[in-house]
């Protein structure tokens, strides 16, 4: 067993510190064999059929990566990312299909907040980035202002004035885009109102 250990250690780093149980059986661990690492708190269980790396301690979008490939980060969870506000939700806001399982979503760390969409939606403007080599799904930022538009009301004020602010001095923005999505999401006039007006 401690041979296989060290195998082990360098897989969960290069995925980022999850492994699945399928992954698991890859690198010849058995059932009883997994149990042996949770006794001995080599890893633990993160849901059912994943676990991490004791000892190392994964990002919390990475997490979120590997429990639910098909999600999304999106909303003020994606606006931080992009500098367009300063206010850290208490939770990931996260885009997923309105058909998925909401028992899913129930884990304990790191906390979600998942928001159901209609699948049409789900792939407008979805960027892929690299933390600690996994891929991470993200609304770019473009879509994320559009996302600010049509989530308003669940944002305060201040939220909301300091995205559209910051998303107009912001010289990575691409205009085209965010009109080309707007059309698609329905919010031409009010991105029209809210942003044209200030370009």
């Amino acid at each position: 067993m401690n041979k296989k250990l060290e195998p082990l250690k360098n897989e969960f780093i290069n995925k980022g510190g999850i492994l699945k149980t399928v992954e698991l059986n890859e690198l010849g661990f058995s059932s009883r064999q997994i149990n042996y690492l949770i006794d001995n708190k080599i890893v633990s269980k993160i849901k059912h059929g994943f676990y991490e790396y004791i000892e190392y301690h994964p990002k919390e979008e990475v997490i979120i990566a590997r429990l639910f490939p098909e999600a999304v980060i999106f909303l003020e969870s994606a606006a931080i990312y992009y500098g367009y506000t300063d206010r850290i939700p208490a939770a990931w806001q996260i885009s997923v299909h309105r058909k998925s399982k909401p028992s899913q979503y129930n884990i304990s760390y790191p906390l979600i907040e998942p928001f159901y969409q209609d699948p049409k939606f789900i792939n407008i403007g979805v960027d892929v980035i690299k933390v600690d080599g996994v891929d991470v799904r993200i609304y770019d930022r473009n879509r994320t202002i559009c996302d600010i538009l049509r989530y308003e009301k669940k944002l305060s004020d201040e939220t909301f004035k300091s995205a559209i602010k910051r998303y107009v001095d912001d010289p990575k923005k691409n205009v085209r885009k965010l009109f080309e999505y707007a059309e698609k999401l329905n919010i031409a006039n009010k991105v029209q109102t809210y942003i044209g007006v200030r370009l």
